[in-house]
């Protein structure tokens, strides 16, 4: 696993686990409301990690998109999927979103020279 994507798993891994270990509801509720939106239903999971990946750039979360990134690349999503789909991302973005686009080329090489 390249540097970049183990940092960024065990960094989210170690907070996460903090957050969770405070007990709060309302955050554990969150977290558990995140996870059952992105299961299988009415949209398979490729269609739903592409929506989040949308949004995430739109918002501009380094973190989201690198997460929705990790989760396309091991639903099997191909390159070319996800970069018309980053496409859709910097349309409705606009170009402020341009260095976070940088930053998902670099982590999804990343995760495909993994392969």
């Amino acid at each position: 696993m390249s540097d970049l994507v183990s940092e960024f798993n065990a960094y989210r891994s170690k907070m996460n686990d903090a957050i969770l270990a405070d007990n709060n509801k309302i955050i554990k509720r969150i977290f558990n409301l995140d996870t059952n939106a992105f299961a299988e239903g009415a949209l398979d999971k490729k269609t739903k990690e592409l929506l989040g990946l949308v949004a995430s750039t739109v918002l501009r979360c380094d973190d989201c998109i690198k997460y929705h990134l990790e989760a396309s690349h091991k639903q099997g999503l191909s390159k070319e999927e996800v970069v018309e789909a980053l496409g859709i991302a910097t349309l409705v973005g606009g170009t402020i979103i341009i260095p976070h686009l940088r930053r998902a080329y670099e982590y999804w090489d990343a995760l495909e020279t993994e392969r």
